[in-house]
């Protein structure tokens, strides 16, 4: 009978808070651009070690725990224009923190090995199903060729961003 008892209530605990979570859920689309610099320095000619770059993004947002979804445009990548799609889970609200994955593609071909990030920031709501979201992001993956097997450089980067997303 306890046991029966316990998962009565365990079970209600779940439905109230996923409805509660669902109540509270929201999927925001938008914008934004960070500011990047890599944390060594590279003596690669035409490769740029900082730059800016460009974001569209999803997120979608039940309570304290979120998921994100970013197409970034990095212009200027070597000789190209690289996009790199990534994911991030996430847990907070206000100040929140995650972890993630993307890879990056380049000239028609994606990169040996994925990036993996760790992503801190402030998302507030200006007014009514506006939000600003300013972020700090490190990334980090293997050594990456740039343009032949002997050109290997550590690319952990750290990416000081600020986006703004609209709830649909």
């Amino acid at each position: 009978m306890k046991n029966a008892r316990f998962a009565l209530t365990a079970l209600c605990a779940c439905l109230l808070f996923c409805s509660a979570a669902q109540a509270e859920s929201q999927h925001r689309v938008g914008g934004g651009v960070n500011y990047w610099v890599m944390l060594d320095d590279v003596d690669v000619k035409d490769f740029d070690d900082k730059g800016l770059s460009y974001l569209a993004s999803y997120q979608y947002r039940m309570g304290l725990l979120g998921f994100e979804a970013d197409l970034e445009i990095m212009p200027n990548r070597g000789e190209h224009t690289a996009v790199a799609p990534q994911g991030y889970v996430l847990l907070g609200d206000t100040i929140y923190a995650g972890a993630g994955v993307g890879i990056h593609y380049t000239a028609g071909e994606f990169a040996d090995d994925p990036f993996f990030a760790l992503k801190a920031g402030l998302n507030l709501e200006l007014i009514d199903n506006l939000f600003t979201d300013i972020s700090l992001n490190y990334r980090f993956n293997k050594k990456e060729e740039l343009k032949d097997k002997h050109t290997r450089i550590d690319t952990d980067t750290i990416f000081l961003g600020a986006a703004i997303r609209f709830g649909l």
